[in-house]
């Protein structure tokens, strides 16, 4: 897992709709990355939509809420539309896991993300992290408004 500190490796990945977003571009604003082992399954589902519903609080502290698993970008825009969320969804797919991997939640065996928080400020660097015991359990809203009280 990434220390809190360190500066936060940079990325350019393609979202839902095909478009690059580096993480660059969010310099200046907080970014909360999440991710996240696959679209479609039940506790992703549940995961992605409590977050849905918490965003505006989310948003209203100052930090863009972001998702990142190792699926395509044409399973997030079809994930999006099934779960009616507007959460920017980022394709860690080819090379598979690698940012999953540069932060320290890519899981080998399964070939997935674990379920990873990390909260990284205006200038970059992470200033916060939280990783779930296991990949069936999510962190629920509480623990990133805990973070970010």
């Amino acid at each position: 897992m990434i220390a809190v500190g360190e500066s936060a490796p940079d990325f350019a990945l393609r979202d839902q709709d095909g478009e690059e977003v580096a993480l660059s571009s969010f310099r200046g604003r907080k970014v909360l990355l999440v991710f996240y082992p696959f679209d479609f399954s039940p506790v992703c589902s549940d995961q992605l939509s409590l977050y849905q519903e918490v965003k505006p609080e989310i948003e209203a502290k100052g930090v863009t809420l972001v998702g990142v698993s190792v699926d395509s970008p044409y399973a997030h825009k079809a994930f999006q539309a099934k779960l009616g969320i507007d959460t920017t969804l980022l394709s860690d797919f080819e090379p598979k896991g690698e940012v999953a991997r540069a932060y320290g939640s890519y899981l080998e065996g399964p070939g997935m993300a674990n379920r990873t928080l990390v909260l990284i400020d205006e200038d970059g660097k992470v200033g916060w992290t939280y990783e779930s015991p296991n990949p069936g359990e999510f962190p629920g809203a509480n623990v990133i408004f805990d973070a970010l009280a």
